[in-house]
Order: structure tokens, then C-alpha cells, then sequence
């Protein structure tokens, strides 16, 4: 399936290279810009499929951006998800509606919920649902968000599940732990750097899935983890 591209809006330099990475390692494709009137431009010559942009943006804020897109021919059918650290109370939300936004998140929020609400909106707009990953014995649903092992349900926790689903989307290939912290739990790894939070799950995730399984997620010493 085609990467989905994403067109990111954020003026706070650091927030856009931590949600443009992590945007990227959830197989996204993503441009962005700091500049409300840029990303007005850019959403037309690129036609990104979704946008995500910031209410307080200088110039062109955000409430204007999302307005002009949606009262564009070219782009009205692109959908906004506005996020915003400033503009949190009610009204604010009830306003971002109002110029047709179509997801509103305030800061701060788990990155894994910005990917949802990404995926959920892609899917109201017609967006294929993600297939279905069959591997030897486990059968696993991410709309659904259930695993089957030999036709038994397993009881993943959340997290259990973010990490099998992409030890599965990325089978063969070595995923470090700091790619793991990020991209599953949403930390800023220069801040939080704990190997111990992807021990206790792979050793959690091991015993759920069973011992035919369990050797198939091995442990590669200094570098992470693969699913083989």
C-alpha cells in the first residue's frame, strides 16, 4: 500500500522533527513547514493526504489555514487535524470545527493517539483499512486490534500489541531500542532512554504468544530486537 503523505504544520522547531520522525517511523511521508502561508501553498502543489497543523501559528495561524484549505477547490477535500498547546479550552476546539477541522488535539498528547486519530480520519475519508498480517500461526488485525495465535485470542495489552504489530510490518529487520521507545511508547529519547520499558514487554509478549513464537523474536545483543 502507497505511504500516505502528511503534510505537518508546526512552528516549534523541535515539536516538528520529533512528530516528523515519528510520523515517518509509522511509514508515513511527510513535509512540513514552520509557515502557515508556505503550507498553504505546499498543500496545493503537493496535495498531501492529510494535514496536521498548529493553531498558533505566526502569520497564517492555523484556524485561517484550515479555512482556506477547506474553502479551496483544489484542497477542500483534504482533511486537518489542528493540534495546539495555547488554544485548549472549548471554545478554541468549538472554533477549529467551525473552520473544518476534522480532528482537534490540545498538547501535550501521546504521539501513538495523533496516529490514530490520523488513521481514522484517513479511513472516514475512504482510506483503505490496513491488511491483515498473517505470519505462521499468529493472525493479526490492527483495525480490530486483535491477535489470534493457532485461532486462540491472545490478551495483549496495548503496548503489547504496538510492538508486535511492528516487529511483524518490519520482519527480518534489526529495531533498536531507542526506534522501539519512540515509535511504540512516543518517548523523546533525549529525554527517556530506558531499555528496561522494551525488556519487560518483549518478555511479556514472549509468554502471551507462546514458546513456537517466542524464539522467533530474538534478541540481538547491542542493537535490539527482530522478529524472524
Amino acid at each position: 500500500m502507497a505511504q500516505k503523505k502528511i503534510l505537518l504544520v508546526e512552528d516549534d522547531a523541535q515539536m516538528l522533527d520529533v512528530l516528523r520522525r515519528y510520523l515517518e517511523n509509522h511509514d508515513f511521508s511527510v513535509i512540513s513547514t514552520g509557515n502557515g502561508s508556505e503550507a498553504l501553498v505546499m498543500a496545493g502543489d503537493s496535495r498531501p493526504d492529510l494535514v496536521v497543523a498548529d493553531a498558533g501559528l505566526p502569520g497564517l495561524d492555523g484556524f485561517a489555514l484550515c479555512q482556506a484549505l477547506k474553502n479551496s477547490p483544489d484542497t477542500a477535500g483534504t482533511p486537518v487535524i489542528m493540534i495546539s498547546g495555547a488554544r485548549t479550552e472549548e471554545d478554541d476546539i468549538v472554533e477549529g470545527y467551525g473552520k473544518g477541522a476534522d480532528d482537534y488535539l490540545t498538547k501535550p498528547f501521546a504521539y501513538p493517539v495523533l496516529v490514530a486519530k490520523i488513521n481514522a480520519v484517513l479511513r472516514r475519508y475512504g482510506g483503505a483499512a490496513e491488511a491483515v498480517i498473517r505470519e505462521k500461526g499468529v493472525e493479526l488485525d490492527p483495525e480490530g486490534r486483535t491477535v489470534k495465535v493457532s485461532g486462540r485470542l491472545a490478551q495483549l495489552t496495548r503496548k503489547e500489541f504496538d510492538l508486535l504489530t511492528l516487529l511483524l510490518e518490519k520482519k527480518g529487520r534489526v529495531l533498536g531500542v531507542p526506534y522501539l521507545l519512540e515509535t511504540v511508547w512516543g518517548y523523546d529519547i533525549a529525554n527517556y532512554d530506558n531499555p528496561h520499558t522494551v525488556e519487560t514487554h518483549i518478555s511479556s509478549l514472549r509468554k502471551k504468544l507462546g514458546e513456537k513464537l517466542a524464539c522467533r523474536i530474538r534478541s540481538v545483543t547491542g542493537h535490539g530486537y527482530k522478529f524472524e
